[in-house]
């Protein structure tokens, strides 16, 4: 093969490389992959439902969400989203922290992310969430990270929760084994 037609390919290669999304790594997302489905967040909005009729005869309402559910919740807010901070979202509940992984793009460049996150109450009872790290592989952390994520979740919350969440006073949030549990009271 004559010089040229090496330069030549190489140069396309090089061109085609470019063009396409090159992939950076970040950390490993666990494995295996929660589904996604339309049935989990279905049973989510019900067991919001049933918990609210319950609390509505008790007073207190107790809301357990699990990792599947709330994966499945985050995945479909962020279809909504034209340019959503993350894609292909994993959220892990264990160990009194709420893990997001999944993948990010800037430009041509592709990453995963992992983002963990405390989850508790404020002093008007709340959910107030803390980043206590994100890794976004070599990509640096996007400008208003903490506040996209926090607003993100928020809605996620007020959305889920939808109009009970005038009327409802949480007390305490626990994450563990996959699940997170929230107490709290009708006003």
């Amino acid at each position: 093969m004559n010089k040229k037609r090496i330069l030549f390919i190489t140069f396309v290669t090089l061109l085609v490389t470019l063009a396409c999304t090159i992939f950076v790594g970040g950390p490993e997302i666990p494995q295996p992959p929660i589904p996604v489905s339309a049935e989990a967040v279905t049973q989510l909005q019900d067991q919001i439902t049933n918990a609210v009729a319950a609390g509505a005869v008790s007073g207190e309402v107790t809301l357990q969400i699990n990792e599947v559910q709330l994966t499945s919740f985050l995945a479909y807010k962020f279809l909504e989203d034209e340019t959503p901070l993350l894609t292909e979202p994993q959220v892990y509940l264990r160990d009194g922290q709420m893990r997001i992984f999944g993948k990010t793009q800037q430009g041509s460049f592709a990453a995963n992310i992992g983002i963990v996150l405390a989850v508790g109450l404020d002093e008007n009872s709340e959910p107030a969430l803390q980043i206590i790290s994100a890794d976004f592989g070599p990509l640096p952390l996007p400008d208003g990270l903490n506040k996209a994520i926090t607003a993100v979740i928020e809605e996620a919350y007020t959305g889920a929760l939808g109009p009970v969440a005038t009327g409802f006073r949480i007390t305490s949030i626990t994450i563990a084994d996959g699940v997170m549990t929230i107490v709290g009271r009708i006003r």
